[in-house]
């Protein structure tokens, strides 16, 4: 911990803290001053990072889907640490795939509850916290499928959305009281996750490697340092003057859309069409 770092003397809360971009967020915070409550499911790492990264984290077990474990996490940072600086609510699940025509109720609730109502219970819980400190940060997960259609399921993609909807709502109530509301938007980031997803193995972080940076318009793939270090800049007083803001974090993806090549045949293109390059 730094006792002059960016985020010296702030309490944060982070859900989906023991792996992914949870891990490498609470990492960040720790390294930049902050005191940590890492929140999430997955006791034995959460556990294990806590006892890892020393006496300024506290590790709860906490079903986001649950509002009064939310709450109570909340609660567990007021009471180790005695405030709420900042919440960050990450913990998101892929969820609910397939075509719209077969995505059934029970898997679209669960999707949900997870991907949506956690971020209302976290702001919910944190802004009654820090409204009587007349301060704080909250900064929500979301998606670049919460930018652009098909980048993801149909229910992930839905709440992605809705979280940067929320955003900006929630932040335009809670300015007046000092409190900053902003989302992150990351773009195929190498985690647990998304290696499931594009290699059907979660431990398969090398292969997914290869499969984002082969696919990334600046050739390199993202990783949770990366996502980290936009959520340190939000919840640092550098952003003092940014709310109701989402942070892209994509390597250029949703911004530039495709792969350059008109851009790299531009010359042929012009003398096919009979167009002479001036010298």
């Amino acid at each position: 911990m730094s006792a002059n770092g960016r985020l010296a003397g702030k309490v944060a809360v982070v859900t989906g803290a023991a792996s992914g971009i949870g891990e490498g967020a609470a990492r960040r915070f720790v390294e930049e001053g902050a005191k940590v409550v890492l929140a999430d499911v997955q006791d034995d790492r959460g556990r294990a990072l806590a006892s890892e990264l020393g006496a300024d984290t506290r590790y709860v077990h906490c079903d986001v889907t649950d509002e009064s474990q939310v709450a109570a996490a909340i609660d567990l940072a007021v009471a180790e640490f005695g405030r709420l600086d900042v919440m960050f609510n990450n913990a998101g699940i892929v969820g609910a795939v397939g075509r719209i025509g077969e995505t059934t109720a029970e898997q679209w609730n669960r999707t949900v509850a997870v991907d949506l109502n956690s971020v209302f219970f976290g702001m919910k819980h944190a802004s009654r916290v820090m409204i009587p400190q007349g301060s704080g940060v909250i900064i929500s997960t979301s998606s670049t499928a919460g930018i652009l259609g098909g980048l993801g399921p149909h229910c992930y993609t839905a709440c992605k959305h809705a979280v940067i909807g929320l955003t900006k709502s929630v932040a335009s109530e809670l300015a007046q009281h000092g409190i900053r509301v902003n989302a992150i938007s990351p773009g195929n980031t190498v985690t647990a996750m998304t290696s499931a997803v594009i290699t059907g193995d979660h431990n398969n972080t090398e292969l997914a490697t290869k499969h984002i940076t082969s696919g990334s318009l600046l050739g390199i793939a993202g990783f949770p340092a990366d996502i980290a270090n936009a959520a340190l800049y939000l919840a640092s007083d550098e952003a003092r003057y940014v709310t109701g803001h989402t942070l892209v974090v994509d390597a250029g993806q949703t911004t530039l859309g495709g792969s350059g090549r008109f851009h790299q045949q531009d010359a042929a293109i012009m003398r096919e069409a009979g167009i002479k390059e001036k010298a």
